[in-house]
C-alpha cells in the first residue's frame, strides 16, 4: 500500500471541472415525482434480540417504483422522543446484516435507520434481503454498469431515490425530531449520502465517509481496483458503446454534482492511501460541497479509512453540532 494519487498539497487545491448535464435538476425532479406517485407505506415490526438498551424493528418502505426496501430501525430503549435521527447507507455489495450488527448510533441516543441496498448484500457482512426487480441490458459483473446505456435505466437511479424515500420514511415517525435528521455512509454509502444530501434540502448534517461514486472521469482513468474497474471492463468489451456515452450517463449520478447542491454541514473523511476511492475523487466532492464542511484525513490508510475512529468522531461531531447529549 502506498500513495499513488496526488500529493496532499495537490489535493488541497484540487478542484476539477466535473461534467454536469444541462438537465440534471429536471432529470431528478421528474424521477422523484414519478416515485412519489407510489405510497411510502412505512412499516415496522418489532424484532426480539438480546440487546437490552436498544429496540430494533424490521422496517420497510416503498422506494423507487414502489418497490419494498428493507431496513433496520433502532431506537434507544426506555427513552422518550422526539429524538434526532441518522439514516445510514451501506458499502458496496454489503447488506443490512443481522438485527443489532450496527448499534453505535442508537446507543448514543439517536433513532437510527440502516437501509439495505437493493440487489446487493452478498459479498461481505451478514447479507442483505432487498431485491432489485428491474431488468437491464448487458453489464459487467457487479452493479456499476447495470442499465448504464441510459440514465433512466441506470441502477443508481433507483438506489438514490430509495435513499430519498428512506429520509421520508424516517420523517414519518412520530418520535423523530424531523428538524434534526442526518445522513451517513461509508464508501458506496458515502456516495449515496451525498446523493441524498443533494436531493433533500432539510437535513441537519451529512457524513460521507471515504465516499465512492465521485468524479467518475478521474476514477475510471486512474483506478485499477474494483468496483470502478467494472466500468473499464465493460468499455473494453463493448468497444462500440463509446466512453463518452457511458460517462454522460454517469454524470447524472456523480457525487460531485450532488455535493454542489447540498447545504447542510458536512463531515467528510479520506484515506490518502485509498486504492478503491482515490483521494482525488473524494476531494473533488469535498471542495464542491455547497455547505459548511470539514474533512478528517487518514494519511496512512487505504479504503478502510478511520473505521471505529471515524464513527466516534462522527458521533461527537454531530452531538456538538446539534447540541445533543443523548437522552432527552
Amino acid at each position: 500500500m502506498a500513495r499513488t494519487d496526488l500529493s496532499y498539497e495537490e489535493l488541497i487545491d484540487y478542484r476539477p471541472a466535473v461534467a454536469e448535464p444541462a438537465d440534471f435538476d429536471t432529470f431528478w425532479t421528474d424521477t422523484i415525482s414519478e416515485t412519489r406517485a407510489f405510497d411510502l407505506d412505512m412499516q415496522l415490526r418489532p424484532v426480539d434480540t438480546p440487546y437490552r438498551t436498544v429496540e430494533i424493528y424490521d422496517a420497510s418502505f416503498g422506494g423507487y417504483a414502489g418497490d419494498r426496501i428493507n431496513a433496520w430501525l433502532l431506537r434507544p430503549r426506555h427513552e422518550n422522543g422526539p429524538r434526532p435521527a441518522v439514516v445510514e447507507f451501506i458499502g458496496y455489495n454489503g447488506g443490512r446484516d443481522l438485527p443489532g450488527a450496527f448499534l453505535s448510533w442508537a446507543s448514543a441516543g439517536y433513532t437510527h435507520m440502516l437501509v439495505d441496498t437493493r440487489g446487493q448484500g452478498s459479498a461481505w457482512g451478514g447479507g442483505g434481503d432487498t431485491p432489485d426487480p428491474h431488468g437491464a441490458g448487458p453489464q459487467a459483473p457487479g452493479f456499476m454498469t447495470k442499465g448504464i446505456e441510459d440514465p433512466k435505466t441506470y441502477y443508481y437511479r433507483r438506489v438514490f431515490v430509495d435513499a430519498l424515500r428512506a429520509l421520508e420514511a424516517v420523517r414519518s415517525l412520530p418520535d423523530v425530531d424531523t428538524s434534526r435528521l442526518a445522513v451517513q455512509g461509508i464508501s458506496q454509502g458515502g456516495g449515496i449520502t451525498l446523493a441524498a444530501a443533494g436531493l433533500a434540502n432539510d437535513l441537519v448534517a451529512v457524513m460521507p465517509d471515504v465516499p465512492f461514486l465521485c468524479h467518475f472521469r478521474r476514477a475510471v482513468d486512474i483506478c485499477d481496483e474494483p468496483p470502478y474497474t467494472e466500468i473499464t471492463r465493460y468499455l473494453s468489451v463493448h468497444r462500440g458503446v463509446g466512453g463518452d456515452t457511458t460517462l454522460t450517463t454517469l454524470s447524472y449520478f456523480d457525487g460531485v454534482n450532488f455535493a454542489k447542491r447540498a447545504s447542510a454541514p458536512a463531515l467528510f473523511s479520506v484515506g490518502l492511501m485509498d486504492q478503491v476511492c482515490p483521494p482525488s475523487t473524494v476531494y473533488a466532492a469535498y471542495h464542491a460541497y455547497g455547505g459548511a464542511k470539514e474533512i478528517v484525513v487518514y494519511p496512512f490508510n487505504d479504503h478502510e479509512g478511520g473505521l471505529s475512529h471515524q464513527r466516534l468522531a462522527q458521533i461527537n461531531w454531530l452531538n456538538r453540532l446539534i447540541g445533543f447529549e443523548g437522552a432527552d
